[in-house]
Parts: structure tokens; C-alpha cells; sequence
């Protein structure tokens, strides 16, 4: 009796596996960044003032899973800092100079996501590492994930304050606001 349970149970495990669907693990999608459509914006405050410009996004990747954002690194191009507002040049060229962002030095800024915790369908919290200014530290934000669709790209953004002393920009302060206000526009296609 023993034999034929035992018999009917291997049966049974085999006849159980020969049809359950094999599942294979999709790795994840490589998007690369399209720098003519990625963007910093920036708004600068003072006290009896504001300034708005942009850098724009030299290059970078973002890694997608199943539909999720899961990592990647962009780089923002510093050097190439552009001030939108009636102050233009005279302002583009100080912010330029060491007294703020020494782009002649740190021409190049980079992100790198550590962490993605997807709070909604289309929000998660981003943790990573920012290099701005020779200076390296980790900084989160909310981002709004937009787009994962292979075929028509990826899409996020993200508006926060960055406090610029964390990275040794110091000028002004107590006439020029610590704050930055950013606001991310970052664009790849597969």
C-alpha cells in the first residue's frame, strides 16, 4: 500500500510540474538618456528678487523592470548653465564663477539613484548620490514617473528645494537663498 501512494504521489508531483508554465525573469530595459529633451531647471532667490535658468543634461541611462524604475546615473552639464531671465548674462556669468558654481573647474554634476520606493503607480521616493561642485552627497526626492512604455520612451520628473551649501556654495548667504528650487525634465528612449 505504501509503494502505491508513494507511487501515485511522485506521479502526481511530476504530472504537477511537467505543466505548470515556466516563468522567466525579463531583464530589465536600458533607456539612454536624449539630451536634447533633458533638462535642470533652476530658480534662485534673493532677497528682493528671483533668477530662473537651466542646465542642460549632458548624457546618462535609467534601468526600468517591469515597468518599474529600479536605477541609473545622469550627468548635468554645468558649464553650460543658461539664465532665462532679464539678469541673462551679467547673472550667468557670476553664478559661472567661482563665487558659485566654479564651472571652469566642476564643469560636470552627476546623479546617481541608490534607491527607488514607488509610493503610487506613478510617484516613487529616489534616493542617490549627487557630485556637484567637487563635493558628494546623498540627496531624496519625489519623482513623477510619467512613462515606462519601451516603445514610447521613459519620462520623469521631480521638483524639490537642494540646499547649496551642502555642496560649498556659500556665497551671499543670508542675502541669496541656501535653496535652490530644481525642477527635473529627464527624457530616454530606448
Amino acid at each position: 500500500m505504501k509503494k502505491i501512494f508513494l507511487s501515485v504521489m511522485m506521479l502526481a508531483s511530476v504530472a504537477l510540474f511537467s505543466f505548470t508554465p515556466k516563468t522567466t525573469k525579463i531583464d530589465a530595459t536600458t533607456f539612454t538618456v536624449d539630451a536634447t529633451k533633458s533638462k535642470v531647471d533652476f530658480t534662485g532667490s534673493k532677497t528682493s528678487d528671483f533668477h530662473t535658468g537651466y542646465f542642460p543634461v549632458k548624457s546618462g541611462s535609467v534601468k526600468v523592470d517591469d515597468g518599474k524604475l529600479v536605477g541609473g546615473s545622469f550627468v548635468i552639464n554645468v558649464a553650460g548653465l543658461k539664465v532665462t531671465d532679464a539678469a541673462g548674462e551679467k547673472l550667468q556669468g557670476h553664478l559661472f564663477s567661482a563665487d558659485f558654481l566654479d564651472a571652469i573647474k566642476f564643469g560636470e554634476a552627476t546623479f546617481t539613484i541608490n534607491n527607488v520606493n514607488y509610493t503610487r503607480a506613478d510617484r516613487a521616493t529616489v534616493s542617490g548620490d549627487l557630485s556637484l561642485h567637487g563635493v558628494k552627497a546623498p540627496i531624496t526626492f519625489t519623482a513623477y514617473i510619467r512613462s515606462t512604455d519601451p516603445s514610447k520612451g521613459f519620462f520623469a520628473e521631480a521638483f524639490f528645494p537642494l540646499d547649496r551649501t551642502v555642496f560649498g556654495v556659500n556665497y551671499g548667504v543670508g542675502m541669496v537663498d541656501t535653496d535652490v528650487q530644481l525642477a527635473i525634465h529627464l527624457y530616454a528612449k530606448k
